[in-house]
């Protein structure tokens, strides 16, 4: 085998999917101690690797590195980034096996032929398997800076325990209605003196008024909602000053996961079948078994196609928080 001095990861999004790398990269540098590794990205999400002792440099898709590369990694697998490989000087090139046939047979037809679960983080791992790059038994990481932490540690406390709620998602069949994520706060506000902080971007803000709205006005001063109020860094450094995360399927979860929080996953239009479970931190999975119509997607969908959305309705507000309860009490 050819000498690896220098290597290049790209994932161009999304936050999740770039979370999930964090494995492999330190995998990388440890079957590789002196090769220099970097790593190409959608600007937006770059800070996500902003601290990783592990890359040497970062690049974006319109600011492609001009030096040559031993060894290319391509966790995306698509157009786009097979087209960036072809304008690189690139010596092997190496890409993740996405199985989306599968994933399309389980969707169209419900017949899984995914096997036992493995995780995202394991098949990207399966690509440099020639390569002697093997798994380290840890998790995701991130590493928020000063300036992140320091804006998380300004927040008002309360003297309990802290939830954070990430209600968000890209498509709305992975989105835990807005009443139903009151009626779990309401049950634990009246259980217990507790704090609940809602993280979101500017696109979910209408979704945590929704929340706010639907929740008794006595419990409003155990909320603090930083919808579209801080970075993506800085929801890190909340996310890891926080005691537990309830979270749909969606990027923060696996934010969530870089600290090794307890997580609390609502999956609607989501199944494990996909391998996007929370990687290497406590959790516990609340999903409607037996339904016919799901998944209905393996990406997510902007409405229910059947009307009814039970995939999300019939998850019972009482029985996570009282998952969410028995969890605090052990504290």
């Amino acid at each position: 085998m050819a000498a690896v001095n220098t290597i290049l990861v790209i994932r161009r999004s999304s936050i999740g999917d770039i979370i999930l790398t964090t494995p492999l990269l330190r995998e990388l540098a440890l079957a590789f101690p002196v090769a220099r590794i970097d790593y190409c990205t959608k600007a937006a999400f770059s800070c996500l690797l902003a601290g990783n002792p592990y890359l040497h440099a970062m690049h974006t898709f319109e600011q492609l590195p001009s030096c040559r590369y031993d060894l290319v990694v391509d966790l995306q697998n698509n157009h786009r980034s097979k087209q960036l490989v072809r304008e690189l000087d690139a010596g092997t090139v190496v890409r993740y096996r996405k199985q989306n046939w599968k994933k399309w047979l389980l969707v169209k037809t419900r017949i899984d032929l995914t096997g036992p679960y493995r995780s995202v983080v394991d098949r990207y791992r399966d690509s440099l398997a020639e390569f002697g790059v093997n798994a380290d038994g840890r998790g995701c990481e991130l590493h928020p800076s000063a300036a992140d932490r320091a804006f998380a540690s300004c927040l008002p406390e309360s003297g309990g325990p802290r939830l954070a709620v990430c209600f968000g998602a890209m498509h709305a069949s992975k989105r835990y209605p807005a009443a139903s994520f009151a009626a779990v706060l309401g049950a634990l506000f009246e259980a217990k003196h507790m704090q609940a902080l809602l993280l979101g971007g500017t696109e979910d803000v209408a979704y945590s008024q929704a929340i706010l709205q639907a929740l008794p006005e006595r419990f409003h001063s155990q909320v603090v909602d930083l919808a579209g109020k801080c970075s993506l860094m800085q929801s890190a450094a909340v996310l890891e000053r926080s005691d537990a995360v309830l979270c749909n399927d969606t990027g923060l979860m696996h934010m969530a996961s870089a600290f090794e929080k307890q997580l609390f996953v609502l999956f609607g239009s989501s199944v494990s079948a996909f391998g996007f479970l929370p990687y290497r931190t406590p959790f516990e999975l609340f999903e409607v078994q037996g339904l016919r119509c799901r998944p209905c997607s393996h990406i997510g969908r902007d409405n229910c196609p059947e009307g009814h959305f039970r995939c999300m309705v019939d998850l019972k507000a009482e029985v996570v928080a009282t998952a969410i309860l028995d969890y605090f009490n052990t504290l």
